[in-house]
């Protein structure tokens, strides 16, 4: 999964917990010795002549700074190119500031590890060219959102672009005559901070575009000596502690070190949280930014690690699909993590990166590699607790097989701002080394300028965070909160049990709020058992409201179908569009069958494995078989299989299933096993407050769940049903038999 990442090169600017102490900020005005004033303070110039004397003797950090230096090479032979900023995402300028600022910062560190001036002088003239061009610009022409960038058509490209540059400067700073590092620093750095810490309504917000923007201020701060960007860049633009880095770290994550937008913002927001908790540790280590609240910033990229299936992270809310474990900012976040732990566990990440960061910490890594220090990643079943306090829902994750096993995802998080989608008590399957049970992520197509300069599509909001976009329940085909993510924002799901054991994993929780008058709770279980050849998926969804409703409950695969174990009528002359609004124009109805309350099976085939899929519900159902795609003229959207499930005229009802991996097809050697299913037949059966659900299996074997209403509460339960009773204490119980007849 190796990419060309510039982004590692803007994060090389981290440092060893054993590293020489830096020159601490002085107060602004205060003189100093020119040298001291002048010095590296983002890794120090000792740090510096360290990797020029080892890091040759290391593969893993030679080849970094090989690659380092073919683009910088490039780009000195292309020449300066410091365009007036007109294009939009994609454009030409914008992806000539990008490549200026990887080379402003990867030409400082070559600097220092070669010492050879051409890199400085090279990136010296880049900023000269900077300095010429940015005091005379204003809004950016194509600029977005409230506040337009300068260099870019949104502020946080701005942000990103000073972390980058800054770094770069710091490196080559004290190389520069007098009269050009005040040129630089004067119309450069110090405007650029201005600007960024003077929008308020972008700096002050607790959200990942502010984290870059202070941490580009803080940075600034420190390499020019200036304690009011640093003391803004951590408090706030009011410098009184009610905005700034230190409250994005108390507020932006979990106790877990889950971060409130999902993995996939995780992963971007990791590179500021991680830089400038460098820099601020390196420069201000009274602030102990590494073992603020109990280290969360280090929990962080571990709980990225484990929200990953396969190399990729887990696709929830605005997700690009293609963002995996690779990515430049957990490249950083895996080697500052590993120098301030030494656990060896992260270490085989770092061997699959195949990447380091020229800094102090990318050379311990580059040397715990080549000592053969790590130790396997242990992919395990998770509980994530979302928000501040741990207690705005929960990211479940359960897992059997190892790390290319089976990994079920359960969605019970918060809303995740204006990134979150409408997607409550949603779930994943992955299985095989692939997504079975899929979510679409984001309609977005990054930098793409064809495709809308790379923002999101207008699709993203029709389709891709509308709730029948997702594997949940859609009521009278309306989305989740009426699809406001202000008010999803204060209504978090309640998780109700999170357990495991060898042969059983299970997770519960229940959701009210995202529909007037209505509340749901869903159960979802990883289950093996020796009569199956792979752990199956036990669903079970019930839904209680206060009039009679539709319910909706989609499910998105992956995969070609082999066979639909039911009736129903194609629609092979036109294809009916499902809906008119909140996702439901964009389904193109294949199938649909007539309501029944008898189980019905779906098979599919994916990378060589057969996936069954029995479902069934306690009220009559249509089942429709769909396709997004419809009412889609510029071809924004993937063309991917749904089954609909729907219920109509109830006010209470309740969805259970079991998706059964199985079987292998060889289209090599044209061999065929294990194509039928294992499992004869899924029933429900209900108690007083509790639900059972029964898995005839192949072989006469029999394995039943016991879920009790609220499994997050003791007391005894009973069911019984079709000649059997189940009675259990607690939560949940399974019962297993060979015989057909089940035991209490």
């Amino acid at each position: 999964m190796t990419r060309s990442t510039p982004l590692m090169l803007l994060l090389a600017a981290s440092f060893s917990a054993a590293a020489l102490p830096a020159v601490a900020a002085a107060p602004a005005g205060t003189q100093q010795p020119a040298a001291a004033a002048s010095a590296p303070v983002l890794v120090t110039a000792a740090q510096w002549q360290q990797m020029r004397s080892d890091g040759s003797r290391y593969p893993v950090f030679a080849k970094e700074q090989q690659r380092a230096e073919r683009l910088v090479r490039g780009m000195i032979k292309a020449g300066i190119d410091v365009p007036v900023p007109k294009d939009k995402g994609g454009g030409y300028t914008h992806e000539q500031h990008k490549r200026n600022y990887q080379a402003i910062q990867a030409a400082g560190a070559l600097y220092r590890l070669t010492g050879d001036k051409v890199y400085a002088d090279y990136a010296r003239d880049l900023l000269l060219g900077y300095a010429k061009l940015y005091p005379g610009l204003g809004a950016h022409p194509q600029g977005r959102g409230q506040i337009p960038g300068r260099l870019f058509w949104q502020t946080l490209n701005d942000s990103v672009w000073l972390v980058s540059a800054v770094q770069g400067y710091d490196a080559i700073r004290d190389s520069l005559s007098a009269a050009d590092r005040k040129t630089i620093d004067d119309n450069v750095f110090r405007p650029m901070a201005d600007f960024l810490s003077g929008t308020p309504e972008n700096f002050d917000k607790i959200h990942n575009h502010a984290t870059w923007a202070v941490a580009a201020v803080g940075m600034t701060g420190y390499v020019l000596r200036d304690t009011t960007y640093v003391d803004k860049a951590l408090n706030g633009s009011k410098r009184d502690g009610s905005a700034g880095f230190l409250k994005q770290v108390d507020q932006l994550f979990s106790p877990d070190g889950y971060y409130e937008e999902g993995p996939y913002y995780q992963r971007y927001a990791l590179a500021p949280f991680i830089l400038f908790a460098n820099a601020v540790q390196r420069n201000e280590p009274q602030h102990g930014i590494f073992k603020r609240r109990d280290g969360v910033l280090l929990k962080a990229v571990d709980s990225l690690v484990q929200s990953s299936y396969g190399g990729y992270f887990f696709p929830i809310n605005d997700a690009i699909l293609d963002k995996g474990l690779d990515t430049e900012e957990l490249v950083a976040g895996i080697d500052i993590a590993y120098a301030q732990t030494s656990d060896a566990r992260l270490l085989s990440v770092a061997k699959a990166q195949k990447r380091v960061l020229l800094s102090p910490e990318g050379l311990q890594v580059a040397q715990a590699l080549a000592q053969d220090k790590a130790k396997p990643f242990a992919f395990v079943p998770t509980l994530l607790r979302d928000g501040p306090d741990g207690t705005e829902g929960a990211l479940a994750i359960l897992r059997m097989g190892g790390e290319n096993g089976q990994a079920l995802v359960m969605k019970n998080t918060k809303q995740g701002m204006g990134h979150g989608h409408f997607d409550k008590l949603n779930w994943l399957f992955y299985d095989n080394g692939q997504r079975v049970v899929s979510d679409y992520g984001a309609a977005r197509f990054l930098n793409i300028e064809a495709k809308a300069g790379g923002i999101y599509l207008p699709e993203n909001n029709s389709w891709a965070r509308q709730t029948l976009a997702h594997n949940t329940l859609v009521v009278n085909e309306q989305s989740h909160f009426g699809g406001d993510w202000k008010k999803g924002q204060a209504l978090a799901p309640t998780p109700l049990l999170f357990a495991v054991n060898d042969d059983t994993q299970i997770a519960s929780a229940r959701m009210d709020g995202a529909y007037d008058g209505v509340s749901f709770t869903r159960t979802q279980v990883l289950l093996a058992h020796p009569a199956l050849t792979e752990p199956v998926v036990l669903d079970l969804l019930r839904v209680n409201g206060n009039k009679a409703a539709r319910y909706d409950l989609p499910l998105h695969f992956n995969g070609h179908i082999m066979d639909a174990g039911f009736k129903a009528q194609s629609a092979v002359a036109a294809r009916p569009v499902l809906g008119k609004a909140n996702g439901y124009q964009h389904v193109w109805i294949d199938a649909s069958s007539e309501p029944s309350s008898e189980a019905r099976s779906l098979t599919w085939l994916l990378d060589g494995r057969f996936y069954t899929y029995r479902f069934a519900s306690t009220a009559p159902s249509r089942a429709l078989i769909g396709e997004s795609g419809a009412n889609d003229p510029s071809f924004n959207l993937r063309r991917e299989p749904m089954l609909l499930q729907r219920v109509d005229g109830q006010a209470a009802t309740t969805f259970y299933g079991v998706l059964e991996p199985h079987g292998q097809y060889d289209g090599t050697a044209e061999t065929v096993r294990g194509a039928n299913s294992r499992i004869d037949r899924i029933a429900h059966y209900r108690g007083k407050d509790a639900d059972v659900l029964v898995l005839d299996l192949a072989g006469g074997k029999r394995v039943a769940l016991g879920i009790a209403d609220d499994p997050s509460k003791g007391g005894a339960h009973e069911v019984s049903g079709d000649g059997h009773s189940w009675r259990w204490d607690g939560g949940w119980k399974r019962f297993d038999t060979g015989s057909g007849k089940d035991g209490k």
